[in-house]
Order: structure tokens, then C-alpha cells, then sequence
């Protein structure tokens, strides 16, 4: 071979290897979705999993935010992710989904939820210990046409008092994360408190996110993903720890733990 064969042929083989070095060494992980929704796993600020869809596919008759508890055919809660797909129809696929709030030991909601138009539990603004009275507090919810919007509770209360807010579903927990780009006052950026957490935001971007912590965090650290680098000027904590919940099939992600109310996207595949 040609010495200026030989040398092309090498530098040609150098080229191959470093591109390969250089994907192998990039740890991110993200489903090959459509530019409609998609999950995706990252390693920074913290390890963490997240789904997205946009706003404007929520518009179409393809996708569907909704939330689940109850078989139409049953008072029971579904309680898994598995039960849940078992009730689908054929021409139905849940691309992902996570746990949507907190419950009670029946595993009812503690807040406002409804569920197509239907009031499941009434608004709660009561005060009180625990996450979910860490004030202020949230509601997620979209109407019919599927616009999502994340609120804090005592604003949606007087949408609703003034017929201004017309949830075709919503789900309450807390606390909120970020409130008009606000990270929520009572987080502390040396706090010690470190749990497993998941949570949602609506973004700059166009995008609804849907977030759990893949190792623990505090609440801060939670809350600055949503607002530094997702860019939620509105997010809200869904629950934490044993709670969190996810299935996400695209990165690999099923949990197999009992849980409340579940929100998730819904494809129509015909």
C-alpha cells in the first residue's frame, strides 16, 4: 500500500475511534420519541429522569394528559402502573406516566382532584404539618381543550368562585416548587434534608415536564432544575421518597410501587 494510502487509512481509523470514545463517554440517555413528547435520563445538576410533551400536541386529538385512580368498573384505586395498562384499550399505548399527588392510607387524595369534569375532592386549603402544607401550595390542572396550567391553590380558589377555571382534570399537592419564577420561600439552599422527589412544571419552551430525582436532593436543588434549567417559571412537588413513582418503557423505567392518582400521556395510535 501507498505510504499516503497507508497514512489516510490510519488517520481514517483515528477518526472512527475518537468519535466512538466520544459517545461512549456521554452517560445521558434519551428515548427515541417523536418532537411531540419524549424521556430522557441526565446526569446534571443531579441524576435525574424526565418526560416532556409539548403544549401544542395536548391540542391534538393523537395525545391526552389525564389522570387515573378508579377502573371505570370498580371503587378500587388501580394502586400500579401495571393495573393501569391492563385497563387500556387496544388502540390506546401510555407512553409515560408518574405518580400525581399525595393519599390517604386508602390511597384517596389529601387534595382538590378531578377527574373528566367529575370532583373527586374538594379543594384543600386548610393549614397543617407534613409537604403538603408546606405553603404555598398547588394545584395542576387543564381544561377540556388541554391547556396545562400549574396555580397556587388560593389563586385557583377565587378562578374557580369567579367561574374563571374550568378543570377538566386537576390534582393539588405541595409545596410548590417555583412560583412565578420564584424558587418557593421557605427552601433553603443549605438545607440537609435529602429525598427521592418527583414533580412537574410547565416551561418557557412550550413543554409540560415531568421530573424524578434518580438519586436524593433537597427541595432547593428540586426547585432550581425546574427554574435554572428547565426554565418553569411554575412547578409543582408531587410527592417524594417511597412515593416517587415512574414508567417510563423508552428509558427503561417501571416502578413497581403502589401509589394514588397517576397522570400520564395517552397515545391514540389508529
Amino acid at each position: 500500500m501507498p505510504s499516503s494510502l497507508f497514512t489516510l487509512a490510519l488517520s481514517t481509523i483515528v477518526l472512527v475511534l475518537s468519535l466512538s470514545a466520544c459517545q461512549q463517554s456521554n452517560t445521558d440517555t434519551a428515548s427515541s420519541d417523536t418532537d411531540s413528547w419524549s424521556c430522557q435520563s441526565q446526569d446534571m445538576p443531579f441524576s435525574y429522569s424526565a418526560c416532556r410533551i409539548t403544549a401544542e400536541a395536548l391540542t391534538d386529538e393523537r395525545y391526552a394528559l389525564k389522570l387515573f385512580w378508579q377502573s371505570s368498573d370498580s371503587s378500587q384505586p388501580m394502586l400500579t402502573f401495571d393495573a393501569l395498562l391492563s385497563t387500556l384499550p387496544t388502540d390506546k399505548t401510555l407512553n409515560f406516566a408518574m405518580n400525581a399527588g399525595m393519599y390517604n392510607q386508602k390511597y384517596a387524595p389529601i387534595g382538590y382532584t378531578v377527574i373528566e369534569g367529575k370532583e373527586i375532592k374538594s379543594l384543600n386549603l386548610k393549614e397543617g404539618g407534613g409537604n403538603f402544607h408546606l405553603l404555598p401550595n398547588g394545584v395542576m390542572w387543564w381544561d377540556k381543550a388541554g391547556k396545562v396550567q400549574i396555580t397556587e391553590s388560593n389563586a385557583l380558589s377565587e378562578l374557580l368562585s369567579e367561574d374563571k377555571a374550568q378543570p377538566w382534570y386537576a390534582t393539588q399537592s405541595g409545596p410548590m416548587l417555583v412560583i412565578n419564577n420564584e424558587i418557593h420561600p421557605q427552601f433553603k439552599p443549605d438545607s440537609t434534608s435529602l429525598k427521592i422527589r418527583n414533580g412537574a412544571g410547565v416551561c418557557d419552551d412550550g413543554t409540560i415536564q415531568f421530573v424524578n430525582s434518580d438519586e436524593p436532593v433537597t427541595f432547593y436543588q428540586f426547585a432550581s432544575l425546574f427554574r435554572d434549567n428547565l426554565n418553569c417559571p411554575n412547578a409543582l412537588f408531587l410527592d417524594g421518597g417511597i412515593a416517587s413513582a415512574l414508567y417510563a418503557p423508552s428509558i427503561d423505567k417501571q416502578d413497581k410501587k403502589e401509589m394514588g392518582v397517576m397522570i400520564g400521556v395517552v397515545e391514540n395510535k389508529e
